[in-house]
């Protein structure tokens, strides 16, 4: 008898189905598994490394190019001709007292600010900042032989900066410390006046640049500096004994071709700072002695008028009116303070350089 139904199916198979056999890894699948599962994480892991790394490279490119990176590099690989110093008499401090003082640190305690210098044109290393410690570094090498002072921590700038940047980069932190005297100030306007790559012939407009931190008044005394020293040249001998009311003086009372010519003459034979400036003290003196015997000769003026603008301006003995249309009662009085403070600072002030033509 057939088993199938009049509908032509079989009777359904109801037997329970056999539990599928679990199988666990043996040892060396186990080992191929644990194996795979590492690699992975530890081909993650160096992906996540090489990307940090990458980013970190590039950050430490970035504050290398920037100057930002602290380098030791042999105290020989670093040339000081191409920037002029902001010193003058450089032998003399090399030889100098402070000199020996700054050895002495390095040699118990070494050195503690680093030197900044820069790639030149022809790729070597170039000084800008830090004159005295290099030396003190390269004598102390010298003089004993030890490693200890064969290299220099510098700050390295390997990007193309404009030179007056450098120029101001140089004088900068002795000018914090005002530790230049306003003769060397001077000799940085007068140097880098003459520096083609700068292109700005002018040292007082250069004094205006380097030295924009300063008070104006400051750097009025230095075009008087300049001036002086432009004048003087090599006669002077010893400009930074030159004290700052000095100097100003001087620049002042060179109005005289002919007696400057003889006062060149003379500071040609000194042979002291102090020589040097009783010669510059009775120049001034002179000069002011011949001021006051022509302006007796002349008759006083009593006043003069000029127009600034539409501002009317009489000047005379002790007296100076400014007539216009404004209002000065409705100006606050802190500026009409300090307006009255720039004239007078104005009128104390060293003039631009003069000719003597």
């Amino acid at each position: 008898m057939s088993s199938k139904n009049k509908f032509g199916f079989a009777p359904l198979d109801t037997a329970p189905t056999p539990a599928r056999r679990e199988r666990s890894p043996g040892p060396m699948g186990a080992a191929v598994r644990d194996t795979a599962e590492n690699l992975q994480e530890a081909t993650e892991a160096k992906v996540e490394q090489r990307r940090r790394n990458a980013e970190d490279a590039k950050a430490f490119r970035a504050a290398q190019e920037d100057g930002l990176v602290l380098e030791r590099l042999p105290v020989g690989d670093i040339q000081t001709d191409d920037l002029p110093r902001d010193r003058l008499q450089l032998e003399v401090i090399a030889q100098s007292d402070e000199m020996e003082e700054l050895k002495s640190s390095i040699r118990e305690r070494g050195q503690k600010e680093p030197i900044e210098v820069y790639v030149g044109a022809d790729g070597a290393f170039q000084l800008k900042k830090g004159w005295r410690r290099l030396t003190a570094l390269r004598q102390l090498l010298g003089e004993t032989g030890d490693d200890a002072f064969a290299e220099v921590v510098a700050r390295v700038e390997r990007t193309a900066e404009d030179r007056i940047s450098r120029y101001i980069d140089m004088v900068e932190e002795n000018v914090v410390r005002e530790d230049l005297s306003f003769a060397e100030m001077a000799q940085v306007a007068i140097t880098a006046s003459l520096d083609k790559a700068v292109g700005e012939p002018d040292p007082n407009e250069l004094v205006n640049r380097l030295y924009g931190s300063l008070h104006k008044t400051k750097r009025s005394y230095i075009k008087g500096f300049v001036f002086m020293m432009m004048v003087l040249g090599d006669s002077l001998k010893f400009p930074k004994a030159i004290s700052r009311n000095l100097g100003v003086e001087v620049s002042r009372a060179i109005t005289n071709k002919a007696a400057v010519e003889a006062l060149r003459i003379k500071l040609e034979a000194v042979t002291t700072p102090d020589a040097q400036n009783d010669l510059l003290s009775a120049f001034v003196k002179e000069s002011k002695a011949l001021a006051t015997s022509e302006s007796a000769e002349k008759p006083p003026r009593q006043k003069f008028e000029f127009y600034v603008g539409k501002t009317k301006v009489t000047a005379r003995d002790g007296e100076c009116r400014i007539v216009s249309d404004r209002d000065f009662a409705t100006i606050p009085k802190s500026a009409l303070e300090r307006a009255v403070a720039a004239f007078e600072e104005a009128l104390t002030a060293q003039p631009r350089v003069r000719s003597l033509e």
